[in-house]
């Protein structure tokens, strides 16, 4: 299947022939009448609209009325249109051409829950409950341009309420599973929601987490909310109120509204088909907007040429409908034809080994994963994974955050075997997926990206603007690409601010990047963490790296507090194993071990040891909130953390550097 060699050597893996061959990305190159990646790299940044015309063909894409102009620039680049006066509602491509097709028949999507219940849909099973959501909907009054929430989890009727509401011409504002009532009631307030979808309750690591009752809490501070659609998930039985309504009355009342209101609601291109929102530095969260041909196409762009998956391939991504990767993998697969195969619970509950038990047992050949899990999961050892047929895997994604080359190594070598291509992507929710991504034609070398994904003009930029290769830059995106998103919800001004304002005309990331002598791209974490110690920059997942390195280290984070000399302090929070104690000896060891590797001046001032580090529900670190916590600052808008109770850790760390400072006894720290 492919070659792989050495952890010296830089390339870890490269196709063979057979990879090539059953590449989606090889027939899309042929169908272009090209030869080579490069040469469809080149092409698709030069010309955006014939590349955008490309896939929209490649994916059988149709429009009515037709569309007059691929790509409308007449406003300027930040707010590009694309398939002007196209006539196109998602649903239409992802489950309506399939239903006189042999399609129809195949799996759409298999689902497990972490009590082991078990439910799959074929395209046509899924098609006819979307038709029945959607005639639901309808029959409470709901309609185009009416915005839902969506606050389940990842089970099988959260993928017919996503495309029903899209179906219905009304716009989803999908939610974290986990959130609490502030977090739900101010995203809904934000847009005006006017119906809402929870489930009783759900499981997680044997617990039932209650969503109905944080639902409730959440709507009784949205005025504009009539509507609580409450999903059946644990067999529990919630309060209802009049404003609540069962799933299974919505369908019945979708039954009784007849065919016209089954029927795909006739939208443009450019409607809103859904507003995700990403956490923000400030206490607002942002809110995407994208349309009915954005985000989806781009997602469907990614999955098929990064991930390689087509009709009938099966596809798990570890996520949550909150993440951009939820209605990423939704949207995407659905438009290609593919399975989904959906968990729901926590991967290694009620034992280590359930996501390699899942992904046997329903024959998962992508599954995509964050670096974060992965680090979590080789802490239980190497021996998990062999335990399980993991031999229809053929592609590992990953997305979230930086690799450390540890953690990447275990995954390469103990779940893929060196047979199977780690494709790492990143990009973000206002992107509609990737900027960077690896694919099935490339060479890989550990923790990188092979190239741009086709249709993103990628660059690296120093202070000036200028391109550069080979140091450290900041990514940027020159040119349009059709899932960019529509701007924030009436926010256009911080829209601009955030990403556009830097250099005219030019998308500004905010990722650290570099670009090696071979091609291969590297994220080195957020611009706006990197730090500058001593006059020298450094980005903190160079220094994580090393610290989980120690074979008693299972996560480390890395911030920078001001400092009168240096201009940056850096301070490493270290997560210990269970077998290893704090000490002053350990704090000094992973001082001496980043001193070696980077050199003195970049060695952490002081280590800090905590049980667990803020995280998203995605898996991303929030090391702004662990720098403003330690400081005892605002930390901005923490919604989004899966464990806010890691705070406390941060704040009595800062107690605990003052202590023995004064001489305190606690020996956690180095300075």
């Amino acid at each position: 299947m492919a070659t792989a060699i050495d952890h010296d050597d830089q390339v870890a893996w490269r196709p063979d022939e057979d990879v090539r061959a059953r590449a989606q990305l090889t027939r899309f190159i042929s169908s272009c009448g090209l030869d080579s990646f490069d040469r469809l790299y080149q092409r698709s940044i030069e010309d955006v609209g014939w590349f955008t015309e490309q896939v929209l063909s490649f994916l059988k894409i149709d429009f009515n009325p037709s569309y007059s102009q691929i790509v409308d620039l007449s406003r300027g680049v930040e707010w590009a249109r694309w398939c002007v006066g196209g006539g196109f509602n998602i649903t239409t491509s992802c489950l309506d051409r399939y239903q006189k097709a042999p399609v129809a028949r195949e799996l759409a999507v298999i689902w497990e829950g972490e009590e082991g219940a078990q439910r799959s849909l074929t395209y046509h099973e899924l098609h006819h409950e979307v038709e029945r959501c959607t005639a639901g909907l309808s029959a409470l009054g709901l309609a185009r341009g009416d915005a839902i929430g969506i606050h389940l989890p990842m089970m099988p009727e959260t993928v017919i309420a996503l495309l029903a509401i899209s179906r219905l011409g009304a716009i989803a504002v999908p939610l974290f599973s986990g959130y609490g009532p502030t977090a739900i009631a101010s995203r809904l307030n934000a847009v005006g929601a006017k119906a809402l979808f929870t489930c009783d309750a759900f499981p997680r690591r044997g617990k039932l987490v209650s969503a109905k009752a944080a639902a409730d809490e959440a709507v009784a501070r949205c005025p504009d909310v009539t509507f609580v659609i409450v999903v059946p998930r644990s067999g529990t039985l919630p309060i209802m109120s009049e404003r609540d309504l069962g799933w299974d009355n919505l369908l019945a009342a979708g039954d009784a509204a007849g065919e016209t209101a089954r029927k795909p609601e006739p939208t443009e291109a450019e409607d809103v088909l859904m507003v995700l929102y990403t956490s923000g530095t400030t206490g607002r969260p942002k809110g995407i907007v994208h349309s009915h041909c954005g985000f989806p196409i781009k997602a469907a762009q990614d999955m098929a040429f990064g991930t390689d998956v087509g009709s009938g391939d099966r596809i798990a991504w570890i996520t949550d409908l909150g993440w951009m990767m939820g209605p990423w993998l939704i949207y995407g697969a659905t438009l290609l034809g593919a399975t989904i195969v959906l968990y729901d619970g926590a991967p290694d509950y009620p034992h280590p080994d359930r996501l390699w038990s899942f992904c046997a047992a329903n024959r998962v050949e992508v599954l995509g994963v964050s670096p974060t899990l992965i680090r979590a999961l080789s802490a239980y050892g190497d021996d998990l994974p062999s335990a399980y047929d993991l031999s229809h895997l053929r592609i590992l994604g990953s997305t979230g955050e930086p690799w450390n080359p540890g953690p990447w190594w275990w995954l390469f070598e103990k779940v893929g075997r060196t047979r199977v291509p780690i494709i790492n992507y990143s990009g973000g929710t206002e992107i509609s997926g990737g900027i960077l991504m690896g694919n099935p034609l490339l060479p890989m070398k550990p923790c990188s990206f092979p190239a741009p994904c086709p249709g993103i003009a990628a660059d690296v930029f120093d202070e000036q603007g200028k391109s550069i290769r080979g140091v450290v830059g900041e990514l940027v995106i020159r040119q349009p690409w059709i899932g960019m998103a529509r701007g924030f919800w009436k926010d256009p001004e911080r829209y601009l601010e955030t990403y556009w304002s830097r250099w005219p005309g030019v998308w500004a990331h905010g990722d650290w990047v570099m670009v090696d002598e071979d091609g291969q791209w590297f994220i080195l974490g957020r611009s706006d963490d990197t730090l500058k110690v001593a006059g020298k920059r450094v980005g903190p997942a160079e220094v994580e790296s090393i610290l989980v390195a120690h074979q008693d280290v299972t996560e480390a984070a890395v911030v920078g507090v001001p400092d009168e000399i240096k201009g940056h302090a850096m301070i490493a929070f270290c997560v210990l194993r269970t077998s290893a104690q704090p000490s002053a000896d350990l704090a000094r060891q992973l001082q001496e071990l980043v001193a070696e590797e980077l050199g003195k001046p970049l060695s952490p001032g002081t280590v800090l040891f905590v049980s667990a580090l803020p995280k998203t529900r995605n898996g991303k670190v929030m090391r702004r909130v662990i720098r403003a916590a330690y400081l005892g600052e605002e930390p901005g808008d923490i919604t989004a953390l899966e464990n806010p109770a890691a705070l406390e850790d941060m704040q009595e760390a800062r107690g605990r550097r003052q202590e023995a400072g004064a001489g305190g006894r606690k020996q956690v720290i180095v300075k």
